[in-house]
């Protein structure tokens, strides 16, 4: 959101994400952060992330440090999700020096279960950054590489091996999706507390595990909290943004968590009931720990810009033993809530004179520690002061000088008796309130939230949702559209066309994005051979590439990766180029008051009904009425349109997009192109290198 826009939110709207949330969240931003820490607190504080840089800048670092220190490295964009663009090299030269790209030793001797690469998603809710808080669910995912792994380093072209991302592995022959939401342990998706509970039964000590993992999360947002804080002046009222962030962590075979990446927004698909019952769950308690208020729409809230730094000086001090009036709510989730964390957080007192806005932060946060559910919050806790107050940025947030002169070891509280100083520092330390608050007797505080990472999800008082009462829904409203109804809407669809009604060019796309959909769930065997589907598609995809607006590169697989492997790679790179094109073709718009245009309310019927031989069929009738195939493959050359009734549209797509820049079509021409492109669209500038060389 734009600064404006940050500032004019009332004191009962949330927002899902903080200001400059991506410096946490970049690739790049995160390594420069975290290497920013380590020159201050020193290395060995934080050696939880390899070693990495960021070209173009650090390429005759990175080649130094490759004859000192030998690959594999690991290639990323700065600035991608669900394994787009990533691949492992030996050597670097192997690397663009010319490209922006993060690139980081790769970890080779990774946590093997079962023979399988594996990692994990944590998911991470900040509910504050000024005072931190930080909460993480106590259920995550387990992904596994569908190949088993070889330390040998002679399969890096095979990211089925090393990479454990969902959206790379599913599409893997071998993948094995668990269908009982029951089943934690079953297939290439586990649970957090599954995986616990294995490592466990082999005499792993699961305890300091999790306490590792959760020193990676507190210290990785340690480093970008200034930064965020500075960033949040904008926002009018401290509770108006939370952010739920995903982690990735890979575990190596010495048990040490290293971190990948942070997800800004992770993804909330449910692609098996094992997604469902976590992410489900995870949502429940993310919402209800956020607390949404319930307004009045008839009522009007006005627009109150609070200052942060103004509210601590021109508020009265009150005691603070006025009791405190925690709202709390009574919410159903799918998690046991342990109420025995919040028994030594009452009736106890603080040498501190809190203003009202102390207190209505404390209770606040109190309030929202008390509907947690399934989350744990790791920052505050009874053990975080001691542990990470050093590297809190006390010269701009919590004021050095203050903690280290009146801070009493005997006692565990600070004495303010000297004015003077608690003058000269007026700035309000809310970490340090925040911990004397929750934790008045560290010693007393047990660590008693780490046995909650290996239980199982437990069921909820309502009836549960599961995928299976899902997916049965949907099936049931697919099935209704039976053989007969589908036929009737294309011959209906086929007679309005032969009238000379023409699709425009979203509903074009939209039936070509359908057909590509429909051959993307049907890809695998034939394995072998030139004209393979598989082959037929990357034949396609690395002309196609280049039609599209925003930047596209395809990654050729190597000529190693055979069978079901290089279908997988294939497949991925089909779904990405999916997902780029349906959202090119939300910004083209519909004529729906042309008269030979089909009406798009029929054309809907069809869409719903159609199977791959239906849109295929109107395809090949839309490019013979039309003479081209430019409304949906951007630009073509010219097809001989009476031979495509003895091919499939597959075989003829990558001859569709050969497209030759001396003699282009008329139809590819700039004004025919700019009768289908909105304003803000057309006149911008294509960013991506394969069609530079392309009049558009």
């Amino acid at each position: 959101m734009k600064a404006h826009q940050l500032q004019s939110l009332r004191s009962h709207q949330k927002v899902n994400h903080f200001p400059r949330s991506y410096e946490l969240t970049r690739k790049d931003r995160l390594y420069k952060n975290i290497e920013r820490v380590q020159r201050l607190q020193g290395f060995k504080y934080f050696d939880f992330i390899p070693q990495t840089f960021v070209l173009p800048g650090d390429y005759k670092e990175l080649c130094l440090f490759h004859h000192r220190i030998r690959g594999p490295w690991i290639v990323k964009p700065v600035a991608s999700s669900r394994g787009r663009g990533i691949y492992i090299v030996n050597s670097p030269d192997q690397i663009p020096a010319d490209e922006t790209l993060v690139v980081a030793k790769y970890i080779d001797d990774p946590l093997l279960v079962d023979g399988y690469k594996c990692d994990l998603r944590l998911y991470v809710a900040v509910t504050s950054y000024n005072p931190l808080v930080i909460y993480l669910y106590e259920e995550g995912l387990v992904r596994l590489a569908t190949v088993k792994y070889e330390s040998s380093g002679q399969h890096l072209w095979n990211p089925c091996m090393h990479l454990c991302n969902y959206s790379i592995n599913k599409y893997h022959e071998d993948y094995i999706k668990s269908e009982d939401p029951e089943a934690e342990d079953v297939g290439h998706k586990w649970t957090l507390s599954a995986l616990l509970r294995h490592l466990k039964s082999e005499g792993k000590d699961i305890s300091l595990l999790m306490q590792k993992i959760e020193d990676v999360i507190i210290k990785a947002i340690l480093s970008v909290t200034p930064t965020i804080v500075a960033a949040a002046r904008f926002v009018p009222h401290p509770r108006n943004c939370f952010e739920l962030y995903g982690f990735d962590i890979l575990i190596d075979s010495t048990l040490k968590p290293w971190l990948l990446e942070v997800n800004l927004s992770p993804s909330l698909g449910c692609d098996s009931p094992l997604d469902v019952r976590i992410k489900s769950a995870m949502l429940t308690d993310l919402l209800t720990l956020i607390g949404l208020p319930v307004v009045d729409p008839m009522v009007q809230h006005p627009v109150v810009v609070v200052s942060s730094s103004s509210s601590s000086n021109n508020n009265n001090n009150i005691n603070n033993n006025n009791n405190s009036n925690n709202n709390n709510v009574n919410a159903k989730t799918v998690r046991r809530v342990d109420t025995a964390d919040n028994k030594n957080n009452k009736n106890f007192k603080i040498p501190l004179n809190l203003s009202v806005d102390d207190l209505r932060m404390i209770n606040a946060l109190q309030s929202e520690h008390n509907r947690r559910g399934g989350f744990l919050r790791i920052f505050p806790s009874a053990e975080s002061w001691k542990l990470y107050s050093g590297l809190l940025d006390l010269a701009k947030l919590f004021f050095n000088y203050v903690f280290f002169s009146l801070w009493n070891p005997a006692s565990g509280l600070l004495n303010l008796g000297n004015y003077v100083a608690q003058k000269q520092f007026n700035t309000h330390n809310y970490n340090l309130i925040l911990h004397q608050k929750l934790f008045p007797d560290l010693d007393k505080c047990p660590v008693d939230r780490l046995p909650k990472y290996e239980r199982a999800l437990t069921q909820c008082s309502r009836r549960p949702l599961t995928a299976a009462s899902i997916f049965a829904s949907s099936n049931d409203k697919e099935n209704i559209l039976d053989h007969k109804y589908a036929k009737e809407c294309k011959m209906e669809l086929k007679k309005c066309m032969e009238k000379g009604c023409q699709l425009s060019t979203n509903q074009a796309r939209r039936a070509f994005s359908q057909y590509l959909q429909q051959v993307l769930s049907k890809l695998g065997p034939p394995l072998e051979g030139p004209n393979t589907p598989a082959e037929l598609c990357l034949k396609f995809l690395m002309r196609a590439a280049g039609n599209l607006r925003s930047p596209f590169f395809v990654k050729v697989p190597s000529n190693k990766l055979v069978g079901k492997d290089r279908v997988a790679v294939i497949a991925k790179q089909l779904n990405d180029y999916l997902q780029t094109y349906n959202r090119e073709t939300e910004l083209y718009y519909s004529n729906a008051a042309s008269a030979n245009q089909v009406p798009d309310s029929r054309f809907r019927s069809f869409l719903r009904s159609a199977s791959e031989t239906d849109v295929e069929e109107i395809l090949f009738l839309h490019m013979k009425s039309s003479k081209c195939c430019h409304s949906f493959l951007g630009r073509c050359c010219s097809p001989s349109f009476t031979n495509l009734k003895f091919h499939s549209l597959l075989q003829v797509l990558p001859q569709l997009c050969a497209y030759n820049p001396s003699k282009p079509n008329e139809c590819c021409f700039r004004e025919v192109l700019s009768k289908t492109l909105p304003k803000n669209f057309r006149s911008r500038p294509s960013r991506s290198s394969h069609r530079s060389d392309i009049e558009v």
